[in-house]
């Protein structure tokens, strides 16, 4: 191999073990969330948000080849961006008062 190809691959395998370390993180942010979101009743979107994300971060089938781990972490991206909005949603709920009726 020449300087070019050597520096090329070097640099593809860089990459790929960046977006990796990202991709594990997100996913281990998600389960953090997740189980947030796991106190109370968890909407069926939620849980598809979560279930989905995860099946399609292991799932072979991609939009971008698997080298490429971009779209996986814009997919973990948006699913812990909904759960963690239903995470606030259950905390300010749990936090207002239940109006109290006189007589």
């Amino acid at each position: 191999m020449d300087r070019t190809t050597t520096a090329l691959v070097v640099g593809a395998v860089i990459i790929f073990a960046v977006t990796l370390v990202i991709a594990v993180m997100l996913g281990f942010r998600l389960f953090r969330t997740w189980r947030m979101l796991s106190s109370g009743p968890v909407p069926v979107s939620g849980k598809v948000a979560f279930y989905g994300a995860l099946i399609y971060l292991v799932s072979p089938v991609d939009l971008l080849p698997d080298p490429i781990l971009i779209d996986d972490i814009g997919v973990l991206l948006g699913a812990i961006t909904y759960v963690g909005g239903l995470v606030g949603k259950n905390a300010s709920a749990k936090r207002q008062p239940t109006p109290s009726v006189e007589h």
